[in-house]
């Protein structure tokens, strides 16, 4: 039986593959008041501002190419059952070839029906505009967990988390709550792998590897090491 290699994945992965950071320094996401256009509120006063900017942000995720980072993910699947739990939107994880995507925080190629949460569809096109409805009438939206919003998935990346035997934390600087939680519920002689050019505060513990490189790099070393030893 395959041991269960689970990995909390953030913005710096997918920066790698040319996507723009959540927050910038000055707190802006692409020029914008992440309020603006990750909330609630922001959707209430002008969603059509951010049917664009997300339109945006799936046109430049299509044209965006997985790289060594998520490949190296994939190539964990060979020795270990890998549970990927990510923060990011984009589907850099499955056009990479990773079988089993936790995301936390929706996903950018879907909208969903403002009325009926459980209405849910894929995007094949860029473009999602005001007028566009679900089956039963009502206005689709990004299909993205917003500040305010509840996430939905975190109790079953909880329990990924509790059971795993190795875990991974890629490219987070572990300041997004809750998904920043989640190292916390693994076992005390879990391996705790860090692999992200920061050093992301954590709590000292028994196992805990600090892997100072960007996810291009630090993440195909460990997989290397973890395969060898597998």
């Amino acid at each position: 039986m395959k041991k269960k290699l689970v990995v909390l994945t953030g913005a710096g992965i997918s920066a790698e593959s040319g996507l723009a950071t959540f927050r910038g320094s000055d707190g802006l996401w692409e020029g914008h008041r992440v309020e603006d256009v990750a909330s609630p509120e922001g959707w209430a006063r002008n969603p059509e501002l951010v049917l664009d900017f997300y339109n945006q942000r799936r046109s430049a995720a299509r044209q965006a190419q997985p790289n060594a980072g998520h490949r190296a993910l994939v190539e964990l699947e060979q020795a270990y059952e890998v549970i990927i739990v990510t923060q990011n939107v984009d589907d850099l994880h499955e056009r990479a070839g990773s079988s089993h995507v936790i995301h936390l925080h929706g996903k950018l190629m879907e909208s969903r029906s403002t009325r009926h949460e459980e209405l849910v569809y894929h995007l094949t096109s860029d473009f999602l505009h005001l007028g566009d409805t679900c089956e039963k009438g009502h206005q689709l939206r990004p299909n993205i967990v917003w500040f305010g919003e509840q996430v939905t998935l975190m109790e079953r990346a909880i329990e990924e988390a509790a059971t795993a035997d190795i875990f991974l934390v890629v490219g987070t600087s572990l300041q997004v709550y809750p998904a920043a939680g989640l190292v916390h519920y693994t076992r005390p002689t879990c391996p705790v792998y860090i692999i992200d050019p920061q050093q992301p505060p954590v709590s000292p513990r028994p196992n805990l590897h600090f892997v100072q490189e960007p996810a291009s790099t630090g993440v195909p070393r460990i997989a290397q090491e973890l395969l060898a030893s597998a």
